[in-house]
């Protein structure tokens, strides 16, 4: 019954994304789920305020619903079929991903995650359907910050059904905490590291497909060589996937190669249960699990999820 109900859910929501899936045989989702934390305390980490004692009070049933809205997010946005990859941000560990899988159990889904050295315990995950990409490298690439920690870029190399080789880079870059432009120079050593791994691929091969996603924690910008971002007529045009002081920002971004450029299409997931009325600014904002201290638990996250179609010939 509750799979009918997320099914139902699928075809009222998504009807473009559906149409638009008849003539795609590979989707990606990317998405930042906000704080989806394990309850148990990690001594190395600050995840504190994620513990039972915490701030956030966050326990194992917070955890496990926050899994089930996870779960019926990717399922809605996925249409009729599986997506062949969701890449996910703000995930605390390889537990967290194993109850996420728990909720999408009637999904073929398999794994992909590094613990990474962020302060806060935060990490990037992939999901991958085998029967779509065929897993055959993948790595966590650091990002130097001297004495300051991030999470690791999560590299995935595959095959997909039509025998193409595909590169994957999942990416959360660090946050403008403490200013934006005092900030910038973090954000630009994930880029470089981006960008030296993604001119030493197209060095050997002009014609890879390259996928980089993620939250790039600033506007979108054509600004990683060789590759093309998705999201800049989507930002001009006042869409976006986060809403901050009434202004909404594509935060969340996709970036391709040649290769890929002209035969995808990028849309962002807004279908209206995913949102809710912004008493300040007006409008839609993201439903988040907390607003402040205060729990919701029919929410979902303060991003909303990007959705890329690769149509193949």
């Amino acid at each position: 019954m509750k799979r009918l109900r997320v099914l139902l859910l699928a075809v009222l929501s998504v009807l473009p994304l559906v149409a638009q899936a008849e003539t795609s045989l590979f989707r990606v989702i990317s998405y930042n789920v906000e704080n989806f934390f394990d309850p148990a305390r990690d001594s190395l980490k600050r995840d504190q305020d994620f513990t039972p004692e915490g701030k956030f009070h966050w326990t194992i049933s917070h955890m496990h619903r926050k899994a089930e809205q996870i779960a019926k997010v990717i399922a809605c946005a996925g249409g009729w079929g599986t997506p062949a990859l969701v890449g996910l941000c703000e995930v605390e560990n390889r537990h967290c991903m194993n109850v996420l899988c728990e909720k999408l159990k009637s999904y073929p889904y398999h794994i992909l995650h590094f613990e990474s050295p962020d302060e806060r315990g935060i990490d990037v995950a992939l999901l991958y359907d085998p029967y779509q990409f065929k897993l055959i490298d993948s790595a966590a690439i650091s990002v130097p910050l001297g004495e300051d920690k991030t999470r690791d870029i999560l590299y995935a190399q595959g095959v997909t059904r039509t025998k193409d080789t595909l590169h994957v880079f999942m990416v959360h870059l660090p946050s403008m905490a403490g200013g934006a432009k005092t900030s910038e120079w973090k954000r630009q050593a994930g880029k470089d590291r981006i960008r030296h791994k993604t001119d030493s691929i197209l060095a050997r091969h002009p014609q890879a497909q390259i996928i980089v996603m993620g939250d790039m924690n600033c506007s979108a910008q054509d600004d990683i060589a060789g590759l093309h971002n998705k999201m800049l007529k989507m930002e001009k045009k006042g869409l976006g996937t986060e809403k901050y002081h009434g202004v909404w920002a594509c935060l969340d971004q996709i970036y391709l190669s040649d290769a890929l450029n002209e035969v995808s299409e990028v849309q962002i997931f807004a279908p209206l249960w995913l949102q809710e009325r912004d008493e300040r600014y007006a409008g839609l904002k993201p439903k988040r699990t907390y607003i402040g201290y205060k729990y919701q638990r029919n929410g979902y996250s303060d991003h909303l999820p990007v959705v890329l179609d690769i149509r193949h010939n």
